[in-house]
């Protein structure tokens, strides 16, 4: 098993260095089809998304490419709904017994949003050029800005989906950005948000450590080589191909 987990981290790794497509979105699914329980599947995600978004975070603030304004209006609404989402799996788990039901059926939904949300910006990026939106200074955006990270950190807390690719797609409508700041401060975010929320799941019990740590020998080299090997495919195609995969995957536990 520990075997298949490596080389299953390293494709998976090696997926998100070429396309840029969120690895929560691939890997959560898969390892609920592998049979393994939705609860430990998002927990385990996150404290694994949280060491590798460590390090793209430290690669960043030495960039200077993150934007610690936007960081801290998003933070101060996700964080706070990622630790009430994971709460409120504790107490539906204590008195209905379902938490793994829950987990699945929200998990499917929101992996059919991150599918579409991915073929957006690969096929539609013009809609997110020049709006009323993206024209107000930041400061002006404060309670929308924390809104959006409330209600996206309560479905990233639920799901361990979306600290990536949903924040991103927010990012790249309402601020006007450069591509390497936006990356920079959706790395930086999604750092804080899925490390305050795979404590609370830590803290639960859905942590499967050794799991965690096979993923991470196969999916960090995994990572690096796709990410070299990124120039020489085509963009559109292979992100395409992903959304495909994504949305089946939200189908199947929906």
């Amino acid at each position: 098993m520990s075997i298949g987990i490596i080389i299953m981290g390293l494709i998976i790794g090696f997926m998100v260095g070429l396309t840029g497509v969120g690895g929560a979105a691939l890997l959560t699914p898969i390892l609920i089809l592998l049979g393994i329980s939705p609860s430990i599947a998002v927990g385990t995600d996150l404290v694994y998304n949280s060491i590798t978004k460590l390090f793209g975070s430290i690669q960043h603030w030495r960039q200077k490419t993150i934007n610690l304004r936007l960081v801290k209006y998003l933070a101060i609404g996700s964080i706070p709904s990622a630790i009430c989402a994971v709460g409120i799996l504790y107490l539906f788990d204590s008195f209905f017994h379902n938490q793994e039901q829950v987990i699945k059926h929200a998990l499917g939904y929101v992996l059919i949003l991150v599918a579409f949300t991915t073929l957006i910006k690969t096929f539609a990026k013009n809609i997110f050029k020049w709006n009323h939106f993206q024209m107000k200074p930041i400061k002006d955006k404060r309670a929308l800005t924390i809104g959006i990270g409330a209600i996206l950190g309560f479905i990233v807390g639920l799901t361990s989906i979306g600290s990536g690719s949903l924040f991103a797609l927010a990012m790249l409508y309402l601020y006007r950005m450069s591509p390497s700041e936006l990356v920079g401060t959706d790395i930086a975010h999604a750092f804080l948000l899925v490390t305050a929320a795979g404590i609370m799941h830590a803290g639960i019990g859905n942590v499967e450590y050794q799991l965690m740590f096979n993923l991470l020998m196969g999916s960090i080299p995994g990572v690096m080589l796709g990410s070299t090997l990124s120039s020489k495919f085509p963009e559109k195609p292979l992100r395409t191909l992903m959304a495909l995969m994504i949305l089946i995957s939200g189908l199947k536990l929906i």
